[in-house]
């Protein structure tokens, strides 16, 4: 036998010995993305789903359309945006002069009360329930 060949003999029963943990395939590692981005894909899908099923993708889309079919731009779209789905809500300021005449009218409301209490007091003692018996 030549050394060359006691050589190669050599290296392959070497090879043999020290053989390592097999190198994962490419096979299981794409199987394992891909079923990570199946996973994925389905919450995505779900997802997708509920807001169909709840009319939420239908009112977005149709409040983009009127966006876009608008002839004057907003300055600022979501501004406009949020209008349109109403949840602006009132203007602050609007709100606070609501408020302050609400509890205007709320004081006027109890003082006129107690005008009528006492306008009735004074009816009284001069006109007789219609209920009373006739004072003999």
């Amino acid at each position: 036998m030549l050394l060359w060949q006691r050589v190669h003999l050599l290296e392959a029963n070497i090879r043999s010995k020290l053989t390592l943990a097999p190198k994962p395939s490419t096979d299981k590692i794409n199987v394992a993305i891909m079923s990570h981005y199946r996973a994925a894909e389905s919450k995505r899908e779900q997802f997708r789903r509920y807001l169909e099923k709840s009319g939420v993708l239908d009112t977005i889309t149709s409040v983009l359309v009127q966006l876009y079919e608008e002839n004057d731009k907003p300055d600022n779209a979501l501004d406009f945006i949020k209008l349109q789905l109403n949840g602006a809500g009132p203007d602050p300021v609007d709100s606070e002069a609501l408020r302050m005449e609400l509890a205007d009218l709320q004081q006027k409301c109890n003082h006129l009360l107690g005008e009528n209490k006492e306008l009735r007091n004074r009816l009284m003692q001069y006109e007789p329930l219609p209920d009373a018996p006739p004072a003999q």
